[in-house]
């Protein structure tokens, strides 16, 4: 499968600070067999997240869209509303399996604004800003997106487990 990656932050656009997390989700991807296609620094701006992210699904360029930063409470955060305004069907269970899981490891968690959708045959997941909670999330979440990144480009067709 192939994989394309966005990271929103300000002061990492500007040049001011070093993007760690899309490098550590990029890592953990080819790590687990993904091909990582496309990877893009963006600073929080609501219209530029949203029209890449819409580009990367209408342009069939990658079948799993990670992104990284801007979930949290700061004013300028804005990535879940980004890709509420291009997703054409929200996955809620998958952001709701990440706060799960990361409020075992922080209280902090529950603060997370992630959102997740599919818009055409992408499938768009909000992960957190900061490089250790990207490991957690991604490499909790991972194992279960094979499935239905199958299902949702109509590699497989049947549900049931086997």
């Amino acid at each position: 499968m192939r994989a394309a990656i966005i990271t929103a932050s300000d002061s990492g656009y500007a040049g001011q600070r070093k993007d760690l997390s899309g490098p550590a989700i990029r890592e953990i991807l080819e790590q687990n067999g993904y091909k990582v296609v496309h990877t893009v620094l963006l600073p929080d701006d609501r219209e530029m997240l949203a029209k890449e992210m819409a580009r990367i699904a209408d342009e069939d360029v990658a079948e799993l869209l990670l992104t990284t930063g801007g979930t949290g409470f700061a004013p300028s955060d804005c990535m879940p509303e980004a890709t509420g305004d291009i997703a054409e069907r929200m996955v809620p269970g998958i952001p709701e399996a990440m706060r799960a899981y990361s409020m075992t490891i922080t209280p902090r968690a529950m603060l997370s604004r992630a959102a997740a959708g599919i818009r055409k045959s992408t499938l768009i997941i909000n992960l957190p800003g900061s490089p250790k909670a990207v490991r957690e999330s991604l490499e909790y979440i991972l194992p279960a997106l094979e499935h239905g990144l199958e299902i949702l480009t109509g590699k497989a067709s049947d549900c049931a487990r086997k």
